[in-house]
């Protein structure tokens, strides 16, 4: 038996979140009305991108520090800083340069040090009547780098033997007594 290509089968309950708003923020509801419109108006890849990372849930909108955000913009003199996620302060870097930025948020740190460098923080609504399809700007996102994500195994098929390479196991803990054998050491019949 296969699957009614027609019908799409019984899986019930997994529509795209690009199509129902699953997010309650009525600010966040609004962007992504403005984005939707924007999008079908101007077909630009820009928005359309804007578009699904608005869609995206908190997880997949991870934060970027000043540090990080200044490196990548120290030779985009005259751009905006693009970012659909918080912008957060490094107290690490001791000064920080004159850069526009535009994101979801700021953080009371980040916006302080980056208004008194001279730079502007807007938001993205700002952006849309600033540039609609995304003239001088540089799009960017935070670092995934959850602990959970140590433990996923690469996004593979399920056939390729490296699926689970490296692969952080769930273990009570890492001594001697614990999974250590087969599966874990190749003298014990295989290992991942």
């Amino acid at each position: 038996m296969g699957i009614d290509l027609v019908a799409g089968g019984r899986r019930v309950g997994h529509k795209s979140s690009m199509k129902k708003v699953k997010s309650e923020n009525p600010y966040n509801r609004l962007l992504i009305k403005l984005y939707k419109f924007i999008y079908r108006r101007t077909d630009s890849k820009f928005s359309y991108t804007i578009l699904k990372r608005l869609h995206m849930s908190k997880v997949n909108q991870p934060p970027m520090g000043l540090h990080r955000l200044s490196k990548y913009m120290s030779k985009k003199e005259g751009k905006t800083a693009v970012i659909v996620g918080k912008v957060t302060d490094d107290v690490r870097m001791l000064e920080c340069p004159k850069v526009s930025v535009c994101a979801l948020g700021f953080t009371e740190t980040a916006r302080k040090r980056i208004l008194a460098a001279g730079g502007e923080c807007i938001t993205l609504d700002q952006l849309a009547l600033r540039s609609p399809r995304g003239s001088n700007t540089v799009l960017l996102r935070g670092p995934k780098s959850r602990e959970a994500l140590a433990h996923f195994g690469h996004s593979t098929s399920v056939t390729n033997p490296h699926t689970h390479t490296n692969v952080k196991p769930y273990t009570r803990s890492k001594g001697r007594k614990f999974e250590k054998a087969r599966g874990r050491r190749r003298s014990r019949g295989f290992k991942v």
